[in-house]
């Protein structure tokens, strides 16, 4: 009897055993098994270079922080293949050779993407971008950047000023115009697409008058326009931003002009009716490649939203659609590229077409490796007698081969 007690007490013990060992292997198996914490992925840097305090900051300040509000967005949807995206955004306050220290800093810390700004600095970096394989997108629609086979590393989202231009001279042969002018600032933005224009305006038989000059920073335009005013012209082009646009307008009212404007796409935007006041009624048209913000079509939500959630008390521009759409064309190039270099990426970005953007610009965006030019369509809008800006129609312009780069 002794026996079987102590054969059973083995027994139990031999259990307990048993059974904490095979607790213990299924503890040491849970804690192999247990998912490890994967390391944060490196984020993708991108350079940015921006004016929010020099001449251009009237409409610099909206596209600098949508740019920064992007990235946050993009990051927010998965980012780039699940790596996160940074941008350091700088001023540089419209000074070429400041964009150049900028641009030299970036690549040194091995930045292969900027998304930068102005026609002057762009066209003075597009040498060392070619050298150094890096993608520049830029704010500016400079015709003279979109040839690949001068700047294969140079890309923008917005119509180019070329065939802004020549879409405008079309609208005054359309509504019976026979006399233009063209007013701009003397600097590389200002005057680069006067040639197209001029051209354009020759083919369709515009008589053209004496070009004004007026700058970036300008606060009275009223010797320029007496001057234009002995020619009488229907028609006049505005080449600068609204805060200058602005002044030209007001002083022809003033003056009693007749002329009507059309005004490239940094001329016209939500805050030249609150600044030229009724002045621009019925006077000021704008070259319009981008849906202005707060419009309803798809594309705007996320914009929306984003703006609620961080500028609730702010009221932004289309400038902020303008940057929003040129980083989303970056995210979907950056998603595609084989290689996270500049040559992969510029072969991604050569490899759009079509690129839907939810109705925020005239057409859908399309590169190829011949050419960079985005589209070719976009809006006329017009300051109503109430003041509002409203659509007058849409213009497409030919895809001539003789046009690119021009």
């Amino acid at each position: 009897m002794r026996r079987g007690i102590l054969r059973s007490k083995w027994v139990v013990l031999a259990t307990a055993a048993m059974l904490v060992i095979a607790l213990g292997a299924l503890g040491c198996a849970k804690k192999e098994e247990a998912p490890k914490e994967e390391a944060p992925k490196e984020p993708i840097v991108i350079g940015g270079i921006f004016d929010t305090t020099g001449p251009t900051s009237d409409v610099g300040k909206d596209y600098a922080v949508a740019a920064v509000d992007a990235a946050e967005y993009i990051n927010a949807n998965g980012g780039v293949n699940g790596r996160p995206i940074e941008i350091i955004a700088n001023d540089y306050a419209y000074k070429p050779d400041k964009a150049v220290e900028l641009y030299k800093t970036y690549v040194d810390q091995g930045i292969f993407l900027i998304q930068g700004w102005g026609t002057g600095d762009t066209n003075a970096l597009k040498e060392l971008v070619n050298r150094d394989q890096t993608v520049y997108m830029s704010a500016s629609y400079d015709s003279g950047l979109n040839d690949p086979t001068k700047t294969p590393y140079n890309f923008y989202v917005g119509t180019s000023y070329g065939d802004a231009i020549r879409g405008a001279m079309q609208y005054v042969k359309e509504v019976g115009g026979k006399k233009v002018v063209f007013i701009y600032p003397d600097h590389p933005y200002g005057k680069n697409p006067i040639p197209a224009g001029k051209a354009m305006a020759e083919e369709l038989g515009l008589e053209v008058g004496p070009d004004q000059f007026v700058a970036l920073n300008a606060t009275d335009a009223v010797s320029q326009l007496t001057n234009m005013k002995k020619f009488n012209p229907d028609w006049a082009w505005i080449g600068g931003t609204t805060a200058s646009t602005a002044v030209i307008i007001k002083d022809a009212a003033k003056l009693g002009l007749d002329t009507k404007f059309l005004i490239n796409v940094w001329g016209f935007d939500e805050n030249l009716p609150k600044l030229a006041g009724e002045a621009a009624n019925e006077r000021a048209y704008g070259m319009a490649p981008f849906t202005f913000y707060g419009v309803d079509v798809p594309g705007m939500k996320p914009i929306l939203e984003m703006h609620q959630a961080k500028h609730p008390d702010d009221n932004h521009l289309v400038r902020y659609t303008q940057a929003w759409v040129s980083m989303m064309v970056m995210w979907d190039a950056l998603k595609r590229a084989e290689t996270l270099d500049g040559p992969g990426v510029r072969a991604a970005l050569e490899q759009v077409t079509d690129f839907d953007t939810g109705g925020l610009t005239a057409a859908p965006i399309t590169f190829t490796g011949t050419d960079h030019r985005p589209n070719t369509t976009l809006f006329i809008y017009k300051v109503d007698s109430t003041g509002k800006q409203v659509p007058v129609k849409e213009v497409t312009l030919e895809r001539r081969a003789e046009w690119l780069g021009q």
